[in-house]
C-alpha cells in the first residue's frame, strides 16, 4: 500500500522543513483502515493479487533490460518494486543527489538518491527507480535516461 500517505501539514517554514524530513521515515506504516481494505481486496479480488508478482517481475525485467542496453549497471533486485542503479559503475561522475535532481529537472524521470536512507557513511553512487509502472512509462523512462547519459 505504499504511496497511500494520509494527512496534511500547515506550519511555519522552519517547522515544515523539519517535519518534511521526518515524514520520509514515518510513512511506511499502514493505517488500520487501509489494512481492512487490503483484507477486503484479498477476499474479493484474489486473482489480481495472484497475478501481481508475475506482472511486477515482468516490469522489473523490462526496466532492467532497457537500462542495461542504455549502458547503466543495474544491481540485481528481488522482493521489491525498486531497481538500484550503480552510477559509478555506469561511468557517471555525479553523486546520487545531483543525478536525481538532473533526472527530474532535465529529463522528467524521478529517481531516489540512496544516500537519503543513511544517517551516516552514506552510499552516494546508487539511485533507486520504481518499476511498478505501465510499460509505456517504463519505456519512456529508459529513453529519457538513455538521453541523460549523453
Amino acid at each position: 500500500m505504499t504511496g497511500w500517505k494520509v494527512g496534511f501539514l500547515c506550519a511555519a517554514p522552519p517547522l515544515t522543513r523539519a517535519l518534511a524530513a521526518a515524514h520520509q521515515f514515518l510513512t511506511f506504516t499502514t493505517p488500520p483502515n487501509l489494512q481492512a481494505g487490503v483484507a477486503w481486496g484479498l477476499e474479493h479480488h484474489r486473482g489480481w493479487f495472484d497475478d501481481m508478482p508475475a506482472s511486477l517481475q515482468r516490469s522489473r525485467d523490462r526496466l532492467t533490460a532497457g537500462l542495461r542496453a542504455a549502458g547503466y549497471v543495474v544491481l540485481e533486485s528481488q522482493g521489491t518494486y525498486f531497481l538500484n542503479v550503480d552510477l559509478a559503475a555506469s561511468g557517471i561522475a555525479l553523486d546520487d543527489v545531483m543525478f536525481c535532481e538532473r533526472c527530474v529537472t532535465d529529463f522528467g524521470v524521478a529517481a531516489i538518491p540512496v544516500s537519503a536512507f543513511f544517517a551516516e557513511n552514506a552510499v552516494t553512487t546508487v539511485v533507486r527507480l520504481c518499476f511498478a509502472k505501465s510499460d509505456a512509462t517504463l519505456d519512456a523512462a529508459v529513453e529519457r535516461l538513455a538521453a541523460a547519459r549523453k
